[in-house]
């Protein structure tokens, strides 16, 4: 018996003007997006994070699989839990493990071991890749191209929290097998990141070093 296959959704119709017009408005939004490492305690709302993961849930993925789960640690409990394991793991980063070319590298972002943040925003996302468990998460079946749809996930996700007016992070402590136990997640689950919602602080700031952006004659050929 073949798959039924509904008619393609229709798109808005507009005109080559519009379009890039709509293009440009999108890049405009987008480009205002940046990594957070001050937030607020301001609440948000749950609905609006409840959004956010439905958006990320529509993002394209390996047979339409979904390997994905995203674990939003909001109790305080939760939160100082993940913040002492994860500094754990940074200061083991910071103290060598790292390497000395990557902490050049994010010598300019004046990052450290201290992460604040994941206590006072006042959401945690947990991002986990399934690695098993296809449509109907059996833990058994296998899923495909598992970080390639993750990781588009979470762009829609950054993207969707943005639209919405949050600031976001990705934070990702190596090792982050603890994320997994604090979460209660299956141990066919990885964790890819910790995206950190919220309001930024009010003297929260930017790098002048994250602001250098690749012009597009560089991040794109056109052949």
């Amino acid at each position: 018996m073949s798959e039924r296959h509904p008619p393609f959704p229709a798109l808005p119709h507009l005109t080559d003007e519009e379009r890039i017009a709509r293009a440009r408005a999108a890049y405009e939004r987008l480009k205002t997006r940046h990594s957070c490492r001050s937030f607020a305690d301001t609440p948000v709302p749950r609905e609006v994070i409840e959004h956010a993961i439905r958006a990320a849930g529509t993002a394209p993925n390996g047979a339409n699989h979904q390997p994905w789960h995203f674990a939003v640690v909001g109790s305080p409990e939760k939160k100082r839990a993940i913040r002492e394991a994860a500094e754990a793991e940074e200061r083991a980063f910071y103290a060598g493990k790292a390497g000395e070319q990557w902490l050049d590298a994010l010598a300019p972002l004046g990052t450290d071991a201290d992460k604040p943040f994941l206590e006072t925003a006042p959401w945690l996302i947990v991002c986990f890749a399934q690695r098993k468990g296809g449509i109907a998460e059996d833990g058994s079946t296998q899923n495909y191209y598992v970080t390639e749809s993750v990781g588009i996930a979470c762009g829609m996700l950054l993207a969707t929290l943005h639209e919405a007016g949050l600031a976001t992070l990705t934070h990702t402590p190596s090792p982050m097998g603890f994320l997994r136990e604090i979460c209660r997640r299956p141990e066919w689950e990885k964790p890819l990141m910790i995206v950190v919602a919220g309001h930024p602080a009010a003297d929260a700031t930017v790098p002048e070093h994250a602001l250098d952006k690749k012009p597009l004659s560089r991040i794109a050929s056109w052949l």
